[in-house]
């Protein structure tokens, strides 16, 4: 779900360091929220944040080099008309940045508006992408789903599966194949854009992978920096079943790649049987490298199926 507020305050907090900026009005309202009906139509981040060439209602409003100089160049009259319209549409926050000095007049009606005004020597262009990236984490649509996320040969692939099919333990392979850590056992997803999902690990069980009879092993302490991602795109789920559940609910060759919606997003599903002497790595990298193909336009099935037909067609008329 989308939280319905959030605090100039907590922007400002969030930011302090990074961006450097400081608080000089409208601190009569540090908790000003975003307005809800806005945060409900927004299809993404960037429709919360703009510059001022690109003015809409509710919107954390960017002033630039070019914006302050289309505020200062006008009679004081002018001035005045341009700077109240910006504050009438209600921004939540007013930042100044590329190091511009805020007119006064600007200063003084923010305060008395009770508008937060914050300026920064960062460029516009920085400020944007930081405040976008800290609204697509905070908005964003988020669920938890059980399973191992992995970065396997650049995708980001959920392992999922039957309770005792040895997640942990072919993640733990995967590892010492080379490929990355994302999360063990809880993965929180995000719904970054219409056709986008990105799983990121919950910071409590940040680096750790937990393996029945070992216990809980820091994949970073023993096997590196690289062994262990911060965030992937998910775009793979690899589903772990047992045998008799594969013959009793799946096809052995289907039709149509299998999908599971995850935040209303279609995902690109692939069913594994689990059975004695089957190298799941080695299947796992193998349904990777095939998704990689697929995505790419390159579908072996239906080669398949139009090399059989042309087969057909060519017995057919001998």
């Amino acid at each position: 779900m989308k939280p319905t507020s959030m605090s100039a305050e907590a922007l400002f907090a969030e930011h302090r360091e990074a961006l450097r900026w400081q608080w000089v009005a409208g601190h009569a309202q540090p908790n000003r929220p975003f307005d809800e009906a806005a945060v409900r139509a927004a299809r993404s981040a960037a429709d919360l944040v703009g510059y001022l060439n690109y003015i809409h209602p509710y919107r954390v409003q960017l002033v630039g080099t070019r914006e302050v100089a289309y505020l200062t160049s006008a009679s004081p009259e002018d001035q005045e008309r341009r700077i109240t319209r910006i504050v009438a549409l209600e921004p939540p926050v007013l930042i100044v940045a590329d190091g511009e000095s805020p007119p006064p007049r600007l200063v003084a009606i923010c305060d008395r508006a009770e508008l937060p005004l914050f300026v920064t020597a960062e460029s516009a262009g920085h400020v944007i992408d930081v405040v976008r990236g800290y609204l697509a984490q905070l908005f964003a649509e988020r669920t938890t789903r059980h399973g191992v996320f992995m970065d396997i040969l650049g995708l980001g692939v959920l392992l999922t599966g039957e309770s005792g099919l040895g997640k942990s333990e072919l993640g733990l392979e995967l590892i010492s194949r080379g490929h990355g850590l994302v999360a063990d056992d809880a993965v929180d997803i995000y719904r970054i854009s219409e056709t986008a999902l990105e799983g990121r690990c919950p910071e409590l069980l940040a680096n750790l992978l937990e393996v029945r009879g070992i216990g809980l092993l820091d994949i970073k302490a023993i096997f590196g920096e690289t062994a262990v991602r911060r965030k992937m795109r998910l775009k793979l789920i690899v589903h772990l079943v047992r045998q008799s559940t594969m013959e009793r609910e799946f096809e052995r060759l289907p039709y149509e790649p299998l999908y599971e919606e995850v935040l209303g997003i279609p995902v690109r599903k692939v069913v594994i049987a689990v059975d004695a002497g089957r190298n799941l790595a080695v299947l796992v990298e193998a349904a990777v490298r095939n998704t990689v193909l697929q995505l790419r336009g390159i579908d072996t099935y239906k080669e398949f199926v139009a090399r059989h037909q042309q087969a057909m067609e060519r017995g057919a008329s001998s």
